[in-house]
């Protein structure tokens, strides 16, 4: 199945950009998400990928075929470029059965009724629901109804799969269990796939790759692992996950891809992630996650080298953690653990290339 190709793709409405030049790349039998806020052009990119939507200026291209070159000219129209789409609403017909539904696509294909049929039985043994054939999308959960949606998606044996939050109409459970499904699905059958949403545990627990983008721009792409533990920017660490994010100053340049940074506002010394060239003595900003910090009682800690005494200032507790504020210095920071903290001093250290310098 083709990759997807995308160069400096452009689009403003009224002259606001929602799009800023553009560049993506997605590989074969690739799962991608597109993760950001409401706003910052994911939707944009995944409508201009179908073709419901016609771009100011770029490429697009998906294996060898030409879908939209703007210094060409050249336009494909969305029913020809062989794309299944799962819409936000799933846009299922209410007054056709499951079976009409998924068949809709042959249909329009003039495709004979007994192939049709057959075709039709498979996707729908596909997404487990061999026995609702014959039921109205009134009669379904949310959750079936979002099957037939991807099976009439997946029945013309499209070249990439685009999603388009397909999950947002469920609730928690049923999300987490649709995408462990849909990403299980997606492996077994080997399609291309790019996916929108604004949920970072979505985009963190099926991708192979994710796409932060924000103001129209993507900030970053990497693994969920590199978008989680080495944002480069605030905008990324702000919007995967929970972050502190402390000033310091660099007093040691260190020793490969770490430097020592010394914190504002407290003693403490943290021996930073950097992906690019700093000089000592400049300032720096760290981006922590408060997982990362340890924590200790004042009596196991002392002492230890990188650690510094810390006040508990306000905890909750969230089900299969705590969180807390605890004071350093001057400087207050968010720390999940699994182990409550009780009232009065703790000792805290950061651990080696858990923090991460942004710019």
């Amino acid at each position: 199945m083709p990759e997807i190709k995308i160069r400096s793709l452009t689009k403003a409405y009224e002259d606001r950009p929602v799009l800023n030049s553009v560049d993506l790349d997605v590989g074969d039998k690739e799962f991608v998400t597109l993760l950001g806020p409401s706003g910052c052009g994911k939707t944009t990119t995944l409508m201009a990928i179908a073709g419901f939507l016609k771009p100011d200026a770029g490429l697009i291209k998906c294996g060898e075929e030409t879908f939209f070159d703007a210094s060409s000219g050249r336009v494909v129209p969305a029913e020809q470029r062989n794309l299944g789409i799962v819409f936000q609403s799933y846009a299922i017909w209410p007054h056709m059965t499951v079976a009409e539904n998924v068949a809709f696509p042959l249909v329009l294909r003039k495709v004979k009724k007994a192939a049709r049929a057959t075709r039709v039985d498979e996707m729908l043994e596909l997404v487990e629901l061999g026995d609702q054939s014959q039921k109205y999308p009134h009669q379904l959960s949310g959750g079936q109804q979002q099957r037939v949606a991807l099976a009439r998606a997946l029945t013309g044996s499209p070249s990439v799969l685009l999603l388009d939050e397909p999950f947002s109409n469920l609730d928690a459970k049923l999300r987490e269990r649709s995408r462990k499904w849909l990403r299980s699905l997606q492996q077994e059958i080997g399609i291309t796939t790019v996916f929108v949403t604004h949920d970072q545990d979505e985009a963190l627990g099926m991708s192979d790759r994710v796409m932060v983008m924000d103001g129209g721009v993507i900030q970053q792409s990497g693994t969920p692992e590199e978008i989680y533990l080495r944002p480069v920017n605030r905008v990324v660490a702000d919007f995967v996950g929970r972050c502190n994010f402390l000033d310091g100053r660099v007093v040691d340049a260190g020793s490969g891809d770490s430097i020592d940074v010394r914190l504002d506002g407290c003693e403490l010394i943290v021996r930073a992630h950097c992906e690019f060239s700093v000089d000592r003595g400049s300032t720096v900003v760290l981006a922590l996650r408060p997982e990362a910090i340890v924590v200790e009682p004042e009596s196991g800690g002392a002492g230890r080298p990188n650690s510094g005494e810390a006040l508990l200032r306000s905890g909750s507790f969230l089900g299969d953690h705590f969180e807390y504020e605890l004071v350093v210095g001057s400087v207050t920071l968010m720390v999940q653990t699994r182990q409550p903290i009780v009232t009065g001093a703790s000792i805290i250290s950061i651990p080696a290339g858990s923090a991460t310098v942004i710019r």
